[in-house]
């Protein structure tokens, strides 16, 4: 027995206590609080470039800025920048504005401010007021409102006055856009100083209390994507416990260890047996067939044991399950290494399963995108059973915010639905954009998955085929997920670019609708979405295939948003592929509309882009230029 086995023993249980104390603290201990100008940054907040991330959550990232007389705290949201007056821990609820200073020349609103993403919420308390820019006909308007003059403008406006809904607007003023922002409170007089004053946004983030009674710091744990309390010793889960009892029995333990040497040696004989059948196992699972190929050479992702991912889900216990698909069930796991991770465990180990597990390997170890779901690992061919290990993604599907088990909650409101559908594509672009490009082939909304801050993870590769670049088409038998399927992949088994956009143009009806992509429960015509949806569109009944929610809560400009998504879904879904635009330019249309471009283009039929005529887009031009011969959808799927 080499005698430095018992060294190396000894060196571990001695070291147990200096690794628990010495557990590296990103976000420094600091009991004054820190400050941009003359407003203080404490949790959830934190500034960026002073902070490190884990010292508040994502989504409550500011930047101080020092482009006014005083330092001033900025957050971004949805790519709008907006000032914070103050912030007011005690009820959650912070006031912002988008004036950075005081003394700023025409504070006007360029943007609707009507509603924003989870966890931020417009306070009850504000009110709203409105203001009608750029109008082509401005007959009348002054007699009515308010004409604001300021040498900056290239364009008419007018002041409203407190907003109240579209029925106090006329027939004048559908020349202008409208815009609507809320402020603390209105009264007749000079609106600049009412939108200086800004307005009320609410938040929901994990309680700190209990962290900070302890002595601790609250802040975040990028690993698991959840609260942890900083200690002075390490971090903890909740509040700062008593480490000092914890020490006194590692002390204790080896002190006994020191004075058994029995056990010593037994104990020393086991860890020697135990590291040399894990070297003889990593040796034998790192091939990946019988030719010597090493699978994580060839893959470039890392290799886990079927052992260590039964230790991490607690040997596949049903508490764990996070849901099931047709391939497999997925599990929260918890790694050695303190990751949260979701382990996918593949149903089969036929050859179909061989071959779907491989294609989703090959494809996601090559891939590097924001809004892809990431792979960490898998088992060998050879282990025991074929599982994918991926990055954890907390908040579930789209599908279970729209039409599942989270629904009731109400959480996805038409900013971030918007955001989703835009994220989607820009993630299926680049799958198209990749060399050479790969065809996804189950875009469905159970695969598009949302982390913390309800940005999307696109995930579920096992159908994905890499596309030759010399090539139109590739024969396959068609697969995927009724009611996503491209009915013109379905007829002559061509899968090409455009049958993504075809399933895409489902998602698009689905984030507009709230409804699944097939219902038996609805009449005939309409258990297909999609089929549902294109009827819906040709025949102006758009207030039928909307969530009425949705549709009940938004304000003009978000109903002419919601109706320019469902002209682009109706383009998506025509049945013939050529009439469809391709997803990066789907994805131009979707940032055009969230940017409130009222003009879209779109495509000509003997131009390949969609920069030839315009269309104004309303509820009565819905589909005008898009009824094609070809629109019928099939429904032998």
């Amino acid at each position: 027995m080499d005698p430095n086995i018992f060294i190396l023993f000894f060196l571990l249980l001695s070291s147990v206590e200096r690794r628990e104390a010495a557990a590296p603290t990103l976000c420094i201990q600091d009991t004054n609080p820190d400050r941009c100008g003359n407003i203080s940054i404490q949790y959830p907040f934190w500034l960026s470039g002073q902070q490190q991330p884990n010292c508040g959550l994502p989504p409550f990232e500011l930047t101080c800025r020092n482009d006014s007389h005083n330092p001033v705290p900025v957050l971004k949201l949805l790519d709008f920048y907006f000032y914070i007056n103050q912030i007011f821990y005690d009820n959650q609820s912070f006031q912002l504005t988008t004036s950075k200073s005081a003394d700023e020349e025409c504070p006007i609103p360029y943007n609707n401010i009507t509603s924003y993403t989870f966890p931020f919420t417009l306070s009850s308390s504000n009110k709203r007021v409105f203001f009608l820019q750029n109008c082509s006909s401005s007959k009348n308007l002054s007699r009515l409102y308010q004409n604001i003059t300021c040498p900056s403008f290239r364009w008419t406006a007018y002041f409203g006055g407190e907003y109240k809904g579209p029925g106090q607007l006329n027939s004048d003023t559908r020349s202008c856009r409208l815009v609507v922002v809320p402020v603390l409170e209105y009264s007749k007089g000079n609106y600049s100083e009412r939108l200086k004053a800004g307005w009320l946004f609410n938040w929901t983030a994990p309680n700190c209390t209990e962290c900070l009674k302890s002595g601790g710091r609250c802040g975040y744990d990028e690993s698991t994507a959840s609260f942890m309390c900083i200690c002075k010793d390490r971090n903890h889960k909740s509040s700062c416990k008593n480490t000092k009892i914890a020490r006194k029995f590692i002390i204790a333990g080896v002190t006994a260890s020191a004075a058994f040497p029995a056990l010593v040696f037994a104990l020393g004989f086991l860890y020697y047996k135990h590291k040399k059948r894990q070297k003889l196992s990593a040796s034998s699972e790192s091939f990946d067939s019988e030719d010597g190929t090493k699978m994580d050479g060839h893959f470039q992702t890392h290799i886990f044991s079927y052992n260590e991912l039964m230790e991490a889900t607690e040997c596949f216990n049903s508490s764990r399950v996070l849901g099931d698909g047709g391939f497999g069930i997925v599990y929260k796991g918890e790694l050695r290494d303190g990751r949260t991770v979701a382990v996918k465990r593949l149903y089969n180990k036929n050859c179909k399963g061989v071959e779907q597990f491989i294609n989703e390997v090959e494809i996601l170890s090559l891939l590097r995108h924001q809004n892809l779901l990431s792979l960490y690992g898998c088992t060998s061919r050879r282990s025991h059973e074929l599982i994918l290990v991926y990055e954890f993604v907390p908040n579930g599907t789209v599908a279970d915010h729209l039409h599942g088990d989270r629904a009731g909650e109400r959480i996805l409101t038409w900013p971030m639905r918007l955001s989703i559908a835009i994220e989607t594509a820009d993630a299926l672009a680049y799958l198209h954009a990749v060399d050479p490009p790969i065809i996804h082939r189950d875009v469905k909304t159970n695969n598009i998955l949302l982390d913390h801050s309800f940005h999307v993870k696109v995930g579920d590769f096992g159908l994905s085929r890499l596309f030759p670049l010399d090539a139109t088409h590739v024969s396959t038998t068609p697969q995927g997920t009724p009611g996503y399927v491209d009915p013109e992949y379905h007829q002559n088994f061509q899968l090409t670019e455009k049958s993504d956009v075809y399933s895409f143009g489902v998602v698009l009806v689905e984030l507009i609708s709230s409804k699944p992509a097939i219902d038996i429960s609805r009449q005939r015509s309409d258990i297909k979405l999609a089929s549902m949806a294109i009827a819906k569109i040709q025949n102006h009944e758009l207030d039928d295939l909307v969530d009425q929610d949705l549709w009940s809560k938004s304000d003009e400009m978000g109903k002419r948003m919601i109706t320019m998504v469902a002209e682009l879904a109706f383009r998506c879904l025509q049945s013939d592929g050529d009439m469809r635009p391709t997803i990066k330019e789907v994805l131009e249309v979707l940032r055009a509309i969230e940017k409130g471009k009222s003009d879209i283009w779109t495509k000509d039929d003997d131009d390949d882009g969609l920069m030839k005529n315009k269309i104004d887009f309303s509820p009565d031009s819905v589909a005008g230029k898009w009824v094609s011969e070809s629109t019928t959808p099939n429904t032998s799927e």
